[in-house]
């Protein structure tokens, strides 16, 4: 990363930690409105919008016509090339990456099974994740997205909120979250700590990473925990930050230093879904069933979990038909929230949705990241693992749906299934949030 670009993305983390997301998302909306060329009026941002969807209303025929087809090139990519390829130049007419949202997705699929067809997924991904856009325009493209998608804004508000009442009247509080991140979501439950009645608590956060080749996230976590650390500092918030770099599956509470007199939460946000499973180890446990058993191990106060709701299964046409229909939300509901004309939005659907999708389509084996599950196989699965559901906090559910009902899309929508919090989009639940203790272990939550 050249020195400028790095500095430059320092200053825009560095802002987002200090003066949140809700401050810093509508500073960086009216900036990408402008760089975009679109209005920046509340009235002519729904206007766009509108167009947008009336576009797709035009020719709901082609809608139907391009998901079929798109199933019936990922039928014909397993043993019919020549056909494949007829299907796949059919399907090129209808996409685009600046189309409307059907377009969109027919351009990010037709990339897949090309890449599928080509033998090529895992070297196309990989040069993908090398060659993505500029840190700071990623940071103002994910700006952009928690303004306009409440998705990840409520994975964090559950969290903090959970982490908060967990540690309600206890003086020490330790954090063992999983998953490379840029540390931006915690900033909101040091916020929260700070007001406390009796003051805050002294807060351990143990970052856990994957190694990578290539890549070095021991520097990333420190410049990380840097942040956090000025970031508590301004707030007032006692807070040491320590970071572990090994394969998640064996991690285990020697590793942690956990103190008898703190409240240890677990925290995992979307991240387990990378996890090896038994498609990949059949003959031993597979590293999500051992990650699992581990936390229940650790006997944590609460382990809170967030899920992606899809199941990414073992074949690859079942596996193609759940990212098709998975992805059809996601781009539909981009499509409702931004301007077609926003570069941001380009950004966003490249180097999140773009990526996963690819590596769920074209990648198999070792290679193959997605390993998705819905939350229902997750429950079976973390109950398994010796793993107790929490109920839901009334109120925790109550304040993100109206967080969700005020500032975002109607479309946005908060139920309650089986004790998970779900997220959806018209109808479809895309992602789910759930607290778990050990079995066996007392809870004071």
């Amino acid at each position: 990363m050249a020195e400028s670009e790095e500095a430059g993305a320092r200053e825009v983390l560095e802002e987002m930690m200090l003066r949140g997301f809700d401050a810093c998302s509508k500073e960086m909306e009216g900036l990408t409105i402008s760089v975009d060329n679109v209005p920046a009026k509340d009235d002519d941002k729904k206007k766009a919008r509108k167009t947008s969807r009336a576009r797709g209303k035009r020719r709901p025929a082609r809608v139907v016509d391009v998901h079929t087809l798109l199933i019936h090139c990922a039928k014909a990519v397993i043993d019919d090339r020549r056909s494949a390829n007829e299907l796949l130049s059919q399907i090129k007419e209808h996409a685009s990456p600046t189309g409307d949202a059907t377009q969109r997705l027919a351009y990010c699929f037709t990339q897949g099974l090309e890449a599928r067809l080509a033998g090529t997924g895992s070297q196309v991904y990989r040069s993908l994740t090398a060659n993505r856009t500029s840190l700071v325009e990623f940071l103002k493209a994910y700006q952009l997205f928690m303004s306009t998608c409440c998705f990840r804004k409520v994975a964090f508000m559950f969290a903090n909120k959970t982490i908060f009442d967990a540690s309600a009247g206890r003086s020490k509080l330790h954090i063992v979250d999983y998953g490379l991140h840029s540390g931006f979501h915690w900033p909101e439950l040091l916020r929260l700590l700070g007001t406390r009645d009796g003051g805050p608590p002294k807060v351990r956060i143990t970052s856990i990473d994957l190694p990578q080749p290539g890549f070095r996230p021991a520097n990333h976590m420190a410049e990380m925990g840097r942040r956090l650390t000025n970031c508590a500092r301004e707030l007032s918030v006692p807070l040491s930050f320590h970071s572990v770099v090994a394969p998640w599956h064996t991690i285990c509470i020697d590793h942690l230093n956990v103190g008898p007199d703190e409240v240890l939460v677990v925290n995992d946000l979307f991240n387990f879904r990378t996890l090896m499973d038994e498609s990949i180890i059949s003959n031993s446990p597979s590293p999500r069933d051992v990650v699992l058993s581990n936390i229940r191990k650790m006997k944590p106060d609460i382990f809170i979990q967030a899920v992606v709701n899809g199941f990414y299964g073992t074949t690859f046409l079942s596996r193609f038909r759940e990212a098709l229909f998975y992805h059809s939300a996601l781009f539909d509901m981009l499509d409702a929230t931004m301007p077609q004309e926003s570069q941001l939005r380009l950004v966003l659907e490249r180097d999140i949705f773009g990526w996963v999708a690819l590596n769920a389509i074209a990648c198999e084996g070792e290679h193959r990241v997605e390993r998705g599950e819905t939350y229902k196989q997750w429950q079976v699965r973390n109950q398994r693992a010796g793993l107790r559901q929490l109920p839901l906090n009334g109120e925790t559910v109550k304040m993100v749906r109206d967080m969700v009902k005020n500032q975002y899309h109607k479309d946005f929508v908060i139920e309650e299934g089986q004790q998970w919090l779900l997220q959806e989009w018209k109808g479809r639940i895309l992602f789910a949030h759930s607290m778990w203790a050990a079995d066996g272990a007392s809870s004071d939550y």
